[in-house]
């Protein structure tokens, strides 16, 4: 690939991870999910989420052909399995109680802290930064041109976007600081809401995907 198709590629790349990974619309996402958390637990939660999502792209960039093969996997399963995952914690996010963390005893705290690891792991990691969609973006780009610049180029992107979506992320607190408590409840409602569609949404792809694979001639 000469250097100005890689540089044109490697805008394609950043403009497709960018749409998929969408850090500016998952923003108050992670601000509805976090806002009870200290801010050390909430930095934690943003670097665990934004490093799994990129370890499990490099790691699809790289092998997903394989893995998808060898397990039997196709995308129209993983998108089903995506949304009902994201369906089940936009319904928990829309029927949430308020559970104040500076009232909490250690063992509370320590359940907290648990929490956010496994928050931060899914839905955040996966199926929402690095879902069936980023997955299947980073495997179309890598097949672009078989060659180990373009793999590196493509998972570097990536980092990239990780990256920013990671300083989005840490300055969620400051951005809820300058927000009304009750327009913050409100916030994580709709988010809830917005999950719950966005998972219907992915089911509904991987519903048409796998009925297309039915319908292709063999």
């Amino acid at each position: 690939m000469k250097m100005y198709d890689l540089y044109l590629h490697g805008i394609t790349v950043f403009m497709g991870f960018f749409a998929m990974l969408n850090p500016i619309g998952n923003l108050p996402v992670f601000l509805g999910m976090v806002q009870d958390f200290d801010k050390k637990t909430q930095n934690k939660v943003a670097l665990r989420a934004t490093t799994v999502a990129f370890v499990i792209i490099a790691i699809f960039s790289v092998f997903g052909h394989i893995i998808f093969r060898a397990f039997g996997i196709t995308l129209p399963a993983f998108q089903i399995a995506g949304g009902i995952i994201v369906f089940i914690i936009g319904f928990q996010m829309l029927n949430a109680k308020e559970n104040p963390i500076h009232s909490q005893s250690p063992d509370e705290k320590e359940q907290m802290e648990k929490i956010a690891h496994d928050m931060a792991i899914s839905p955040l990691g996966i199926p929402l930064l690095a879902g069936p969609g980023t997955i299947s973006t980073a495997m179309n780009f890598v097949g672009v041109e078989k060659s180990i610049t373009n793999v590196i180029l493509v998972i570097a992107i990536f980092g990239i976007m990780c990256l920013i979506t990671y300083v989005l992320f840490i300055s969620s607190r400051v951005i809820a600081s300058k927000i009304n408590p009750s327009l913050l409840k409100v916030v994580s409602r709709i988010m809830g809401l917005i999950l719950a569609v966005i998972a219907v949404q992915m089911m509904i792809n991987g519903i048409e995907g796998t009925i297309d694979m039915f319908n292709q001639p063999k």
